[in-house]
């Protein structure tokens, strides 16, 4: 019993001690990015990622909430155009994305602010830029995070690369087909 405890005070002291050392040594900035080759002229991609509907063919979260209610305003394919999003389910939450900046053929730069299941904001970008004939996509999130959120950096990182991964893999078979 004496060493069950033991390994279990251990355990705690380690778990402890990752803690503290996240909040310390994690900045409060957040920022991920992702880029995939698409064999496909910019043309064609940009016709994807230039407004928020052609986006959500794509966007990996959609997929979380098959009733999830989606509601678009503002002109498509240029700053001001938007959509938010509610969901009874807590994965996909609730909040809206916003076209910020549109430099047409090469990027589009989003903010979105969450309400459910937690409040917060952040800015994602998509550039686009010629490899050959190909064109590389890269897609970045950047937020602020709050002390108590930078012990969770790792497993936000492990999330994020495998949905920027699933929305590129979406982009690309759209756009390859």
């Amino acid at each position: 019993m004496k060493t069950i405890l033991k390994i279990l005070g251990v355990i705690i002291l380690l778990i402890v001690v990752y803690a503290v050392i996240a909040m310390i040594a994690f900045g409060s900035n957040y920022h991920y990015e992702k880029s995939m080759v698409i064999k496909a002229p910019k043309e064609k991609v940009w016709q994807q990622v230039s407004s928020m509907q052609a986006f959500n063919q794509w966007n990996p979260w959609m997929k979380l909430d098959p009733n999830m209610k989606i509601a678009y305003s503002g002109t498509s394919g240029e700053v001001g155009d938007k959509y938010c999003w509610d969901s009874k389910n807590d994965d996909a939450g609730a909040g809206c994305q916003e076209l910020k900046e549109v430099i047409p053929g090469q990027k589009q730069k989003t903010e979105m602010i969450f309400k459910r299941p937690f409040d917060g904001q952040a800015t994602s970008e998509i550039t686009l830029s010629p490899e050959g004939n190909d064109t590389k996509v890269t897609w970045t999130i950047d937020t602020e995070q709050e002390t108590w959120m930078k012990i969770m950096r790792p497993m936000m990182d492990y999330q994020m690369g495998k949905s920027y991964e699933e929305g590129l893999n979406n982009l690309k078979k759209l756009v390859e087909k």
